[in-house]
């Protein structure tokens, strides 16, 4: 992805939630964190594969900014629709681009996925006593359902070998 595709995703997704000024600021920020990387001698491709997805920025951008004024998830709705949003004569309002749109024209697009890796010693411990405790919990549950039936079964395993026995002796010719 080229630098301006990623500042497009990246203004297009903060328009939707944040005010002109804070978008500008932050791609602004992004633009030159590039440029600089750029200068040293990256290509744009290998700073925008390093950065991620320009949503998933934008959502802690947005995250961010709503713990600052207080104003999260859990405190009340700071959603503001596509007409209250900015205008930009460039990339047009925040609100007609979706996330979706972005995925079908950036298909190719790798995200980088974070996996729990067992690399340490005590994520392998961890590993370790998950599985025992798994098995100490089948168990018990197992010897419970044996011990709560077995005062029921074991007298019907006697009774019908009992009639087994005396029914199956009359029965030789």
């Amino acid at each position: 992805m080229t630098k301006n595709e990623f500042l497009e995703g990246l203004r297009k997704a903060l328009g939707n939630d944040l005010d002109r000024e804070t978008v500008l600021e932050n791609v602004a920020y992004y633009d030159g964190y590039i440029s600089v990387q750029v200068n040293i001698g990256r290509t744009e491709e290998e700073v925008t594969a390093d950065l991620g997805d320009p949503w998933v920025i934008a959502q802690t951008i947005i995250d961010a900014e709503e713990a600052k004024r207080g104003t999260g998830r859990n405190a009340g709705s700071s959603y503001t629709t596509a007409n209250s949003g900015f205008s930009d004569p460039v990339y047009g309002d925040g609100g007609d681009y979706t996330r979706e749109d972005y995925y079908d024209q950036n298909q190719g697009y790798q995200t980088h996925v974070h996996t729990f890796g067992f690399d340490t010693w005590w994520k392998k411990l961890l590993l370790i006593l998950g599985i025992i405790g798994i098995i100490v919990l089948v168990v018990s549950i197992v010897g419970g359902i044996i011990s709560f039936l077995a005062p029921i079964l074991i007298p019907l395993v006697i009774i019908m070998l009992i009639i087994r026995l005396i029914g199956g002796s009359g029965r030789r010719w």
